[in-house]
């Protein structure tokens, strides 16, 4: 009998545990990450995006676009390149930490995973080339030094050079 109780106590409590587990990865997802403005998105979140990560914001203007740095408190930045439409064609990122790519892509986020998917590759070993009609990606790096860049080559203002993304 008293193994019985037992064994329904620690059940009860193994169950509660998990859910707790459970809530606790949610809530570390939520809060952890940074977020940043989508790639193809418009401008209406940098400044969500910057308060989110109590980071400084920087904005650079150029001749057909601007340059939107968040530097968030732990150095990683994101430079956010915008169109004068309004309209994010390009991102690029350095720090100790990737930034969250699946906010970063926005919705060519299924078209990077799957291209990252196709790759055969060793992670932290070579560096990440995807090159698409519709999308690019360069990424590099080891642990606590990581950089890279995307942009969609359809949106690139005229007289832009994929070399600008820095």
């Amino acid at each position: 009998m008293n193994l019985n109780r037992y064994m329904m106590k620690f059940s009860h409590n193994l169950r509660l545990n998990r859910i707790g587990f459970v809530a606790g990865l949610a809530i570390l997802a939520v809060f952890s990450l940074p977020a940043f403005a989508s790639l193809g998105g418009n401008l209406d979140s940098v400044s969500a995006d910057r308060v989110r990560m109590k980071a400084n914001l920087t904005v650079t203007s150029k001749d057909t676009y601007n340059v939107h740095q968040i530097q968030a408190p732990e150095g990683t930045i994101v430079d956010e390149y915008v169109s004068s439409t309004g309209t994010v064609f390009a991102v690029a990122w350095r720090g100790h930490f990737m930034p969250d790519m699946q906010q970063l892509m926005g919705t060519y986020f299924n078209q990077y995973s799957a291209a990252l998917q196709s790759q055969q590759r060793h992670f932290g070993h070579q560096p990440l080339n995807i090159k698409q009609a519709e999308l690019v990606v360069q990424t590099g790096g080891h642990m606590r030094d990581y950089f890279g860049r995307a942009y969609i080559p359809s949106l690139l203002p005229s007289g832009f050079s994929p070399d600008q993304i820095q």
